[in-house]
């Protein structure tokens, strides 16, 4: 029996811990109505710990997971746009109802994609000032049939795929605009991989049928050849002829538009709250943070508190897409949207939440994650980490990036990946092509987490600053037999320590001049970096690698020189090799080796 005044421990709970969800900036008060504790309780394991706070801060998730399962709770943490889904399921809403289609045009240039958006805009039931909406906000709807249908006028594909790399899937159908008389092109090649990796369905839009090159036939035939087979050859693909200049199957591409959504069956509650996505986000001097928001579900009015990201706000005002104020938007609507507290990203999910400090609250939890995140960034997978995470079966599957510099050497590399083992790991190539690598292939290998490999290829300028950036692997070789080494190499867990490229310098060949008893000596301007007698070098000529080896010479005038700065001019020799044109690029650099601290731990 216990002594008068004694403290008695409070018996342990029994029994294996309770499942309880939670969102993220969790708080007191939340944390004790999910697991049916007093509030008061909760504070004074808290203040055990020496966490002093109030029931309405939001709680580190480590030490509300601790507390949890001090009173046999174990939470798992999802972000509050997810609750509201889960939630939402469990309402099971009767008011779904169909919406509109989202429709993103995309293609080559020059292949009619302005064109056939210029067309389909004066279907429109109201003709719009100052030559339609994109002006103001990037979006319209067209009328078309008693229906409407939403098109997003987008840079490119390229900011579909940045849009996709934060998470967001805001197109519903990608058309695809080819031209009859140019056919499949580099840039088709991209929209295509874009759209399948974000599982889009593509109706394909063959333009300009009324030139007299125009040859619909191949064009079926090469998008055939990519694995895109349209519907009277027996595939699955819509498939629409049509002329934008000519007005021509304008009211056939809508149609079919229609009809692939509806097999989608596209559907919305418009009684709930909204939640959508940031298609765009800028600061306006007069008007302070303004957004661009495709509403996806519910319905968005005025004074709507909301979470935008890590940005909150309150909506002040909305106007659609013909710049007019309005005061309710609902699904597949897109309107500008004022009230923010900050400046959104783009692809940022929008969701209306019941109380305004709630959204604050969030918006204040996600910014200081952002600003955790920034100081403890995790870089994308590399080879060296390839083999540790097969090794721990968490990865099955490894994307490859493609790059090469004539057709010939893609058709090898590709045929001797598909040569390689792959019991434990499944080689995908979800792009290769030749030329220089650049900014599309690093945006692809951003969103599919793949490694580049680059054969006789070198990244663009911007290309290499974006991978730097994002954290993208890319792999140079100019022997073949090396990439499948290296490939194989990693899949077993051999990898040698790897050997890091360090630029030094480049510059640009302005003229050529023949020497007496040593040849061609290039007239260089050193545009970045410096230039160093006996540096390993290498020519491109339109970013494909023409020479490797070392600059025999280096001179400033009649002097030879140790180093050349960026801004100087001068002479360089290289070692047993004469053809070097003006426009040449000759790269200076030197190879480092970094031992594989991964595989090496």
């Amino acid at each position: 029996m216990a002594e008068p005044g004694a403290k008695v421990a409070p018996p342990k709970p029994a029994g294996p811990p309770r499942e309880i969800t939670v969102t993220e900036g969790v708080t007191v008060r939340e944390l004790s109505e999910k697991m049916e504790i007093k509030t008061n309780d909760v504070l004074k394991k808290l203040l055990m710990r020496g966490v002093v706070t109030t029931v309405n801060r939001p709680l580190d998730l480590e030490v509300a997971r601790q507390i949890a399962l001090e009173f046999n709770h174990a939470i798992t943490v999802v972000s509050y746009e997810e609750s509201e889904v889960i939630e939402e399921r469990k309402a099971g809403s009767s008011q779904k109802l169909p919406r509109s289609p989202v429709v993103t045009v995309m293609g080559h240039v020059d292949h009619g994609k302005t064109s056939l958006l210029d067309a389909i805009r004066e279907t429109r039931v109201v003709d719009l000032e100052h030559g339609g909406i994109t002006q103001h906000i990037g979006a319209y709807s067209v009328a078309f049939k008693n229906r409407t249908i939403t098109f997003l006028d987008t840079p490119g594909h390229e900011a579909f795929t940045l849009m996709r790399a934060r998470g967001a899937r805001v197109t519903d159908v990608v058309i695809l605009v080819v031209a009859a008389d140019d056919g499949v092109m580099p840039q088709t090649i991209e929209a295509i991989d874009h759209a399948r990796a974000a599982g889009v369905p593509i109706v394909v839009a063959i333009n300009k049928i009324d030139k007299p090159e125009a040859n619909v036939d191949r064009v079926k035939k090469q998008l055939a050849d990519r694995d895109l087979l349209v519907e009277d050859w027996g595939g699955q693909v819509v498939c629409v002829l049509l002329s934008a200049k000519q007005k021509q199957g304008i009211s056939d591409l809508l149609e079919m538009i229609l009809l692939v959504a509806d097999m989608q069956d596209l559907r919305a509650d418009p009684s709930i709250p909204a939640s959508g996505t940031v298609l765009e986000a800028r600061l306006d001097r007069s008007r302070g943070p303004v957004a661009t928001v495709l509403v996806r579900d519910g319905t968005l009015r005025i004074s709507d508190a909301f979470i935008a990201g890590a940005v909150s706000g309150k909506v002040r005002a909305m106007f659609d897409d013909a710049g007019e104020k309005i005061e309710v938007a609902g699904p597949s609507a897109a309107v500008e949207v004022l009230g923010l507290q900050g400046v959104p990203q783009a692809g940022d999910i929008f969701k209306v939440l019941a109380e305004e400090w709630k959204a604050r609250q969030i918006g204040a939890f996600r910014q200081q994650k952002i600003r955790e995140d920034s100081l403890q960034r995790t870089s994308r997978m590399t080879l060296n980490q390839l083999f540790e995470k097969i090794q721990e079966g968490t990865i099955r599957e490894l994307p490859l990036v493609l790059k090469a510099d004539v057709q010939g050497s893609l058709e090898a590399l590709n045929q001797m990946l598909g040569d390689l083992p792959t019991e434990k790991i499944k080689l995908r190539v979800i792009r290769s092509s030749t030329g220089a690598i650049s900014e599309s292939d690093v945006l692809l290998a951003t969103t599919t987490n793949a490694i580049v490999i680059g054969f006789n290829v070198r990244p663009e300028r911007k290309a290499a600053e974006l991978a730097e950036k994002e954290n993208v692997d890319i792999r140079l070789h100019t022997v073949v037999y090396d990439v499948t080494s290296e490939i194989r190499a990693a899949m077993v867990g051999l990898l040698e320590p790897t050997i890091k490229e360090v630029f030094v310098g480049r510059a640009e060949v302005r003229d050529t001049f023949s020497v007496p008893k040593f040849g061609i000596v290039a007239g260089c301007m050193v545009t970045e970096g410096r230039m160093t007698r006996n540096a390993q070098v290498r020519l491109l000529r339109d970013n494909v690698v023409v020479y490797s080896g070392r600059a025999a010479s280096l001179r400033r005038f009649k002097d030879d020189v140790n180093e050349v700065k960026s801004g100087f001019e001068c002479g360089i020799g290289l070692e047993k090799y004469n053809d070097v044109k003006p426009g040449d690029i000759i790269e200076a650099y030197k190879t480092e080796k970094v031992a594989n601290k991964e595989l090496s731990a």
